[in-house]
């Protein structure tokens, strides 16, 4: 197991999924907390049985999956739903996160959240990369990847803390304002930083 372990977040739109694609070709174990979010909602787990019996089964197909556009719509319409659904499935995603991190066999292993600190996910990382962009690109590169409304993507930014709050908080940042090539450029920079931190006992 790896005894270090690096979160690597951003919001919506600022190319954080390519930065940890990265690391993942650079050989290491990226745990990601979007993935092990949809697996705890699978067919058959208990989250979602608990999502059908708060929030209807309007929200399950007729395969038995969860319809996440209609959940979405219900919860980025009401706080207060929105917290219902995190006391369900934070507490799964938890410990699956725990459990894929110890398996983890890297130098480093990585954490990627886009709720790193909202989540309460930071406390299970010694070291915070922020992937970084203004909030005009962040906005432009959703819409015009994802196709997501501007009100979706200002409901999910308003879920996610403001720009200054992440980058208080980051031990790390790295701009993601350039090409990709730049990117994975200072990806492969920060690698060999955390490749010494690993070793760092």
């Amino acid at each position: 197991m790896a005894s270090r372990i690096l979160g690597v977040t951003g919001g919506i739109g600022s190319g954080k999924t390519a930065a940890t694609d990265h690391f993942q070709r650079l050989g290491i174990t990226v745990v990601d907390a979007d993935v092990v979010s949809r697996e705890v909602v699978q067919p058959g787990q208990p989250a979602l049985a608990a999502i059908a019996a708060h929030f209807g089964t309007e929200v399950i197909d007729e395969h038995g999956a969860l319809r996440r556009a209609v959940l979405r719509e219900k919860v980025f319409a009401d706080p207060a739903e929105r917290k219902v659904l995190e006391s369900i499935t934070h507490p799964a995603i938890r410990e699956a996160l725990q459990r894929q991190l110890a398996a983890g066999t890297s130098p480093y292993v990585i954490l990627a959240s886009p709720l790193l600190w909202e989540s309460g996910q930071a406390e299970m990382v010694q070291r915070t990369l922020l992937v970084d962009v203004p909030e005009a690109v962040q906005r432009a590169r959703a819409s015009s990847r994802d196709g997501v409304s501007p009100a979706q993507i200002d409901a999910i930014m308003a879920a996610q803390w403001r720009r200054e709050q992440r980058l208080a908080r980051a031990d790390d940042v790295l701009d993601n304002t350039g090409t990709l090539e730049a990117l994975q450029q200072g990806v492969e920079r920060l690698h060999q930083t955390y490749l010494a931190w690993s070793r760092d006992e």
